[in-house]
């Protein structure tokens, strides 16, 4: 019998110990009973307490690999967003044993968007770092979807939490492709001084009761020497910020979405040309005329200076408005956006959690995007930060809204003519869309073009981008198809 079998029979004989003990001895070994039969050479036993040894090293158990997720997230990276995170990823840390290491981010969506994309693997670049978790808007699932990971079979149980709207919006194809961390609302923020000043009880809750407010409250605020005050202030420039509030406007008085969730073009109606219409109108009346270059932050630094009455603005300028420094902290309120012939319409925005397919950790990364978007981390958030939660159940928290009054209006919002954008219908191609959305609408704010004739044109455009019907039946081929025969 070869030696090393019966080595590996010795094992089964005799006691590790005893077999150890094995080393010293004669060329030829005396085994006790239990191994009777068994012959070996000392050569072999030589190696025997090595092989021991590595069989020892083997079955102990080795401490599991520490984990580091890298995240790259959307906020704005003030003291208070920092300092707030620390102390949620320290927390997590503490619970879980993974560590956190947040990346840093371009300030513009349309910046991030580009990055996000690349970090996701599209690009040509080979990339050193690979993000695990992702923050994203509301406005890039359809866009991102190819690359990140379906969360349904990992958080099926927390899909019930959160506002549907939300989960619908996340959602493409049918597959969960982010979780809601933070809602965000269009909201009309109001000068509760200047309403009792003037007689008025309450904020304006159609479009006509604002600009008659606005118009008179403008007119005695300049009579009394105020000279730059204005009536209303709001997002006019070629963004996406003049992309919701178009839709608001067009929307709440029945001129629908740009598209409907069928993917066919709608913009082209009576409805919606009347209201970009009556927007041109506030230009150089109710508003400056520089309003058709301004983004969320013009308007905000024109309201926290005491030089409006009227502001639409997203929820976030609740905390602005109150910071140090503005000439208006204790005079303001906040209100759910004026009614249309048809009712309101508050377009939502926010953000999500979401994991990369290509994440080397994607369980420990689906906890992260849970933890971030669980009912503790929302709490905190609309705490410190006053970001609506996503959460139904959190808006009747009375500690909650003592910190942030504003809530129990978005709260209302919800579910009374909350309006998605259409960026999960169009995909990849929203950008496009939008872009081409608030061009034809500021083309009409500056008065280059007639209403009727900037909605023919848009939707001749969109029809060119996505390839689909308008309501009114004609159609158009995508530029970006393929000609007919052209793989023969």
């Amino acid at each position: 019998m070869g030696s090393w079998h019966s080595l590996n029979l010795l094992f089964d004989r005799v006691p590790i110990k005893e077999a150890i003990m094995l080393v010293a001895g004669s060329d030829t070994l005396r085994l006790p009973a239990s191994a009777a039969g068994l012959r070996f050479h000392k050569a072999a036993l030589i190696v025997l307490p090595l092989v021991l040894l590595l069989a020892g090293c083997a079955s102990k158990p080795q401490p599991a690999a520490k984990v580091t997720l890298a995240l790259v997230d959307r906020g704005l990276f003030d003291k208070e967003f920092r300092d707030l995170r620390d102390q949620q990823y320290k927390e997590f840390t503490a619970q879980t044993g993974i560590e956190v290491k947040l990346l840093p981010g371009p300030e513009s969506a349309v910046e991030q968007l580009k990055l996000w994309q690349k970090l996701l693997g599209n690009g040509p670049e080979t990339l050193q770092v690979q993000p695990d978790v992702f923050g994203i808007d509301v406005i890039w699932p359809g866009i991102l979807a190819g690359d990140l990971l379906d969360l349904k079979p990992y958080v099926g149980q927390d899909i019930a939490a959160h506002f549907p709207e939300l989960v619908a919006n996340l959602t493409v194809d049918g597959r969960l492709v982010a979780l809601p961390s933070r809602l965000d609302v269009g909201l009309l923020y109001y000068r509760t001084d200047l309403l009792r000043r003037y007689g008025y009880n309450d904020p304006p809750r159609t479009w006509d009761e604002l600009e008659t407010m606005a118009a008179r409250i403008q007119k005695g605020e300049r009579a009394a020497g105020n000279k730059d005050f204005w009536g209303f202030v709001w997002q006019g420039a070629i963004s996406e910020a003049l992309t919701c509030d178009a839709i608001e406007w067009q929307a709440s008085n029945g001129g629908g979405n740009i598209i409907d969730p069928t993917g066919k073009v709608t913009v082209n109606n009576e409805h919606a040309i009347r209201a970009w219409e009556r927007a041109a109108r506030w230009v150089g009346s109710i508003s400056p005329s520089g309003v058709t270059t301004y983004k969320e932050s013009d308007a905000s630094n024109i309201w926290r200076a005491g030089e409006a009455a009227f502001m639409r603005n997203w929820s976030g300028a609740y905390a602005v408005s109150n910071s140090e420094g503005s000439a208006i902290q204790g005079k303001h309120g906040v209100t759910l956006l004026p009614r249309g012939r048809t009712g309101a319409a508050e377009v939502f925005g926010g953000d999500g959690y979401a994991v990369s397919r290509r994440s080397a950790h994607p369980k420990e990364a689906v906890a992260l995007v849970r933890y971030l978007c669980g009912r503790r981390s929302q709490t905190l958030q609309a705490k410190v930060l006053s970001t609506p939660p996503t959460m139904p159940d959190l808006y009747n928290d009375p500690e909650l809204l003592r910190a942030s009054p504003h809530i129990r209006e978005i709260r209302d919002a919800v579910g009374h003519g909350l309006v998605a954008r259409p960026s999960t219908v169009t995909g990849e191609k929203y950008t496009s869309v939008s872009a081409a959305f608030s061009t034809a609408v500021h083309s009409v704010l500056v008065h280059e073009k007639t209403g009727a004739a900037a909605a023919a044109e848009l939707e001749r455009r969109l029809m060119q981008i996505i390839g689909t019907r308008s309501a009114s039946g004609s159609q158009e081929p995508s530029r970006t198809a393929r000609p007919p025969h052209a793989d023969r």
